[in-house]
């Protein structure tokens, strides 16, 4: 495998992201008066809240005490409250021995297995409660006593694992973990505005890294906090995929760049209430991109005569809720919410045992004998959406399909002649398809033949056997036998083969693992609206138009990962005649029937797949054409 065309994806993506941050600072460039800045907060709030969805109604919340810590200026209640019915979270009530209605935040945690628990995140909550601040930290899904995957043996990895495995059942299923974890603020919210403790119109909301990320988007789908503070995530996304540096799925929303967002729009859908970014000089969140954000935002402010009302602090750390941006983040609150009072963080806070905060028995919701998982929730909607499922003719199928995929109108591409590939018993004449905008070359075309039987041209063929592998056509292709005389041709399809990105330090087959080249360029496809797979698919379209230009007949053969786009490309294309796949995944209910499996990358799903189609009903479309 030569790596040759490895950037071509994330080239692709590039433009993408850099033509949306062009459009997007020219639409701010034209912000010039109050009425302007006041008609940009309510579109972009309006985009980034039709982009989430919620459930339409809120169940009771079934809140219980279940402990209290006494220190000696504060208590901590352990709390039980249901986000969803039977749905539990568990979170760390922190009130300070204070009279009168108090300040309030509630903490998000980020990405720490203890989750409110964490010891970093324990210095910001008690360093809020010795200011006077009410301070409720719950802990996420999958984190801190909400365990999900204890009973799975397979299941190794941590909170981020947890998420990504949950966050791509939730999109098949027409949801997102963004959403998810939201929910589970928002009805975190809900139970703080009803403690009478509490002044709501003084309430704060703040987070670093996952937390981070929470905050800045349960802010802007939110109108009832009056302060925000989001600590290591403010970058922007044209910065993270020029860095090349991958996410969380909740860090993905569907569609979020499709509607021409950027992570900004996020905090400008909040103004001009109180806001402090808190970036690091050491962090892979890049500071750059938390400073650009920081003055997009803080035009918008200033138009608003709220200009004062939006800080940055960049610190000099690496990633994590540092003193530093603790303190910035207590400046902003008090000046909001309790003026005159120090951000400076006492020395001596007490930190509490992770297990002296637990709010149930045993540690873990899992114990209690009304827990439902999240995958028994997602088992709940899947049934759900199948009972209510029609079938299709094949057809109403490829209009489903097209429409789903977006692959554009088959085409035969321009195409390069390469350097062949030479191995002991046979040469591979290669032959590079522009398949991607602005004459990208996104796939590899590859001639299998004997010693000596080399082509600079496609030749005119009677039937060709065209091959879509599981990761590389022509390692696989070595490994195969095929009948005398049959013209076979491998296809490396984008992010495959010739065309797969190059990570030196990771062992081929992890380009498929969580957080390499297939999982974010899927991510990145379901922010665009524009499936990664749809570009798999419109590869081998293009390629099967272009050999039917020489070829009487073309026969796919796919592989393992291969055969997912192969049968799509099939359902769409007449010109192939026959389909055999070797091996693959069964349907994509699958993912979700298996609470935990990792047989379906990220690259090869489609949001809200399941509530149309699955592959069987596919299948059953191209039974004559199937082998």
């Amino acid at each position: 495998m030569t790596h040759e065309f490895g950037s071509a994806v994330q080239d692709f993506y590039l433009d993408l992201v850099r033509k949306n941050s062009r459009e997007r600072k020219r639409r701010l460039e034209k912000l010039r008066t109050r009425a302007d800045a006041e008609k940009y907060v309510l579109e972009v709030r309006e985009k980034i809240r039709s982009l989430f969805p919620l459930p339409a109604e809120k169940c009771p919340l079934q809140a219980q005490e279940t402990g209290v810590l006494h220190f000696d200026s504060f208590t901590v209640h352990k709390i039980l409250f249901q986000s969803r019915p039977s749905f539990p979270v568990t979170g760390n009530l922190y009130l300070p021995r204070k009279e009168g209605k108090l300040p309030a935040v509630l903490f998000l945690c980020g990405h720490s297995a203890e989750g409110k628990a964490y010891s970093v995140y324990q210095h910001a909550i008690r360093g809020l409660v010795t200011k006077g601040y009410a301070v409720f930290a719950i802990d996420p899904v999958s984190q801190g006593e909400r365990l999900q995957f204890r009973d799975e043996p397979e299941f190794s990895g941590g909170c981020c694992p947890a998420h990504n495995v949950m966050g791509k059942q939730l999109l098949l299923l027409g949801e997102s973990m963004s959403s998810w974890r939201a929910w589970d603020a928002i009805r975190g919210l809900d139970y703080l505005l009803g403690r009478p403790e509490v002044d709501s119109a003084r309430v704060g909301l703040t987070g670093c890294s996952g937390g981070g990320t929470m905050t800045t988007i349960v802010g802007a789908l939110e109108d009832r906090f009056a302060m925000t503070a989001p600590s290591c995530y403010i970058t922007t996304w044209l910065h993270n995929v020029e860095n090349e540096i991958p996410a969380d799925l909740e860090q993905a929303p569907p569609g979020v760049l499709g509607e021409g967002l950027e992570m900004g729009d996020f905090l400008i859908a909040r103004a001009p209430r109180p806001l402090a970014i808190l970036a690091q000089k050491k962090d892979f969140f890049d500071p750059r991109g938390a400073q650009e954000t920081f003055e997009e935002v803080r035009k918008v402010y200033d138009l608003l005569g709220a200009g004062s009302s939006v800080r940055l602090t960049v610190g000099p750390d690496g990633h994590g809720y540092s003193k530093t941006h603790r303190e910035a983040m207590y400046s902003l609150f008090n000046d909001t919410a309790l003026p005159g009072v120090s951000a400076k963080e006492p020395d001596d806070l007490p930190i509490s045992p992770e297990q002296d905060l637990f709010c149930t028995e045993e540690g873990q919701v899992d114990r209690l004998s009304w827990n439902r998982s999240v995958h028994s929730l997602l088992l709940e909607k899947l049934d759900d959406l199948l009972a209510k499922r029609r079938k299709h003719t094949k057809e109403e199928l490829c209009a489903l399909l097209k429409e789903r995929l977006k692959p554009g109108e088959a085409y035969a591409p321009h195409w390069r002649v390469l350097r062949q590939s030479f191995l002991e018993e046979s040469v591979y004449s290669r032959f590079g398809l522009e398949t991607g905008e602005d004459s990208r070359l996104m796939c590899v075309l590859k001639r299998k033949g004997k010693k000596g039987e080399i082509y600079s041209y496609l030749p005119e063929e009677k039937k060709i056997t065209l091959y879509i592998p599981h990761s590389d056509a022509q390692e696989e292709l070595e490994k195969m036998t095929f009948p005398e005389g049959e013209a076979i041709y491998g296809l490396d399809i984008r992010g495959c083969g010739d065309c797969t990105p190059f990570w030196p330090e990771q062992p081929y087959e992890s380009y498929f693992a969580e957080y390499r080249t297939e999982y974010r360029f899927g991510a990145l496809g379901m922010m665009f609206s524009k499936p990664y797979l749809g570009g798999k698919v419109k590869d081998i379209l293009c390629a099967v138009e272009l050999l039917s230009r020489t070829c009487e007949e073309i026969s796919v053969v796919a592989s393992g990962h291969g055969t997912i786009p192969a049968l799509l490309a099939a359902l769409l294309s007449d010109k192939i005649k026959t389909l055999k796949c070797l091996g693959g995944p069964d349907s994509w209910e699958t993912l979700i029937r298996k609470k935990y499996t990792l047989e379906i990358p990220l690259s090869l799903l489609l949001f809200d797949i399941l509530s149309e189609t699955d592959l069987p009903e596919i299948r059953e479309a191209l039974k004559d054409k199937l082998i």
